[in-house]
């Protein structure tokens, strides 16, 4: 679980409530309302969002995090999705939502039930930040937002049709866009192909950073990248967490130029040391995280960073 988001500390709203605590101001804290056993209540979302509706001046709140939204079995995120929407209109100052900031100790990524996010977009016009975390059953659809300016998925297998439902969004003042893709076994059916809108990213005239990280892949996506548009004008690349080898590396260093950059992220990755010298050194003024090199030599046993 995260401790801070969008700048700002997490304040876990049901604990204090319960514990009669005093609150901190409504726009110093991003308000965590989670039902997960580290609160150990039996609250239904409901009841807990109607808390903090009363509980804390919500034309203030800035962030707002979503962690374990079931109280009992694992439920879908549509139910809890379609309150946070309903209570837009007293959300006004809402800047940054954290949806699904759920710990392995209470849920899988790969099994936490998501559904259809666009309403978010639709409800929320000055949302800056979204993090969604979780692949199974989310949706997308195409959709034009005016201020988001950093979007990151978290997953063990996101879905096609949401890779391309982002390729098909407009998103004007979108600077950050990071996706964990993972893998087919739980979800992530995509391909190259879905990604083709991303790559060229005619739709996102403002990005500087991009993640197409947690891939089996990774090597194909590489020597995409190599030769995508998008990458002259990125400040940060990011292509780690994933199945990258020499291979992918070296598609990486023979293609476009790369010495523009701030940062490339490879960090977990299967580099032999002599393409990590190579890399570093044809990348020497730019910052490259070459850490969490595995040594695994049987291509079947080579795994993503985040998958289960």
């Amino acid at each position: 679980m995260t401790d801070t988001f969008h700048g700002l500390p997490v304040h876990q709203l049901l604990t204090s409530l319960d514990r009669g605590e005093e609150l901190p101001a409504a726009d110093a804290a991003a308000w965590r309302i989670s039902l997960g056993y580290r609160y150990g209540g039996k609250t239904e979302f409901a009841e807990a969002w109607q808390r903090f509706l009363d509980a804390v001046d919500t034309t203030q709140v800035r962030a707002l995090v979503v962690g374990a939204w079931w109280a009992g079995d694992y439920d879908g995120l549509d139910g809890p999705l379609a309150e946070i929407t309903a209570a837009a209109d007293r959300l006004p100052a809402l800047e940054a939502l954290f949806l699904g900031d759920v710990g392995y100790e209470e849920c899988e990524i790969s099994w936490l039930e998501m559904c259809d996010i666009t309403p978010v977009f639709e409800a929320l016009p000055r949302l800056e930040e979204l993090v969604v975390r979780g692949g199974n059953g989310l949706r997308l659809r195409p959709v034009r937002h005016e201020r988001l300016s950093s979007v990151r998925f978290e997953s063990g297998g996101l879905p096609a049709r949401v890779v391309r439902a982002l390729g098909e969004c407009e998103f004007p003042a979108l600077a950050e866009l990071d996706l964990w893709l993972g893998v087919d076994e739980y979800g992530g059916d995509h391909t190259l192909e879905d990604m083709a809108a991303l790559l060229t990213a005619t739709r996102l005239p403002a990005l500087r950073r991009l993640g197409l990280q947690n891939s089996e892949y990774q090597d194909d996506i590489a020597a995409a990248v190599a030769q995508a548009p998008v990458v002259a004008r990125l400040e940060h690349l990011a292509l780690g967490m994933g199945v990258l080898t020499d291979e992918g590396a070296a598609a990486l260093l023979e293609g476009q130029p790369l010495t523009h950059l701030a940062s490339l992220d490879l960090h977990h990755h299967y580099l032999s040391e002599e393409m990590q010298q190579r890399v570093a050194e044809a990348l020497a003024g730019v910052d490259v995280d070459l850490s969490e090199a595995e040594d695994e030599e049987d291509e079947e046993d080579r795994y993503v960073a985040v998958s289960e």
